[in-house]
């Protein structure tokens, strides 16, 4: 497991570069990854969560450059069918308790490789995909458990950042993240 710089080898380094160069689907999480976790309920019943504006800008980024982006989370909530429509996410799994039968699905319907993916996750529920992935992410806040099994430890916290730092990592490995940078200076 690698948390982002932290005195890492440079063949450790190497090994998630070309596992990142490899990612065609990034799959997500929602609560503890595109959140901090909270969910606000009001007196009406009604559902609150917080969604961090540039892990937003990563994920249409990261689209934009042909890494299509799918949310695989056990809850089932109306705001994250909102997010989703707002990022242009078009595949969403609500709702799901048995996660790594729905990732196999998603590989399976995408004629993709395990190698070909790239997984957020945060918590325990998380881990039997976060093992078959080819590229394994936790957020910084993760569950401990959690952390032992994955490829990388964002610096930032579900919610906070984390998933626009997986963007531009992986942006990077496959060499878009300079047209990217290029296209906003003057």
């Amino acid at each position: 497991m690698h948390k982002g710089g932290h005195g890492v080898s440079e063949i450790v380094e190497e090994k998630l570069h070309e596992k990142m160069k490899k990612i065609r689907l990034l799959i997500l999480d929602v609560d503890g990854v595109m959140t901090d976790g909270k969910i606000i309920i009001d007196d009406a019943g009604n559902e609150v969560k917080h969604f961090n504006v540039r892990d937003g800008h990563g994920i249409k980024m990261i689209m934009r450059h042909g890494i299509d982006v799918v949310l695989l989370t056990g809850r089932r909530s109306k705001v994250v069918e909102h997010r989703a429509k707002d990022l242009g996410i078009t595949e969403v799994h609500q709702g799901v308790h048995d996660k790594l039968s729905i990732f196999e699905a998603i590989l399976r319907s995408r004629s993709l490789r395990y190698e070909n993916i790239a997984f957020v996750g945060d918590d325990i529920v998380d881990v039997p995909v976060l093992k078959r992935a080819g590229f394994s992410v936790a957020v910084a806040d993760a569950a401990e458990h959690v952390k032992k099994c994955v490829d990388y430890i964002t610096h930032n916290s579900g919610g906070a950042g984390a998933v626009r730092e997986v963007c531009e990592m992986i942006l990077e490995a496959q060499d878009k993240w300079g047209d990217i940078v290029t296209r906003y200076e003057l």
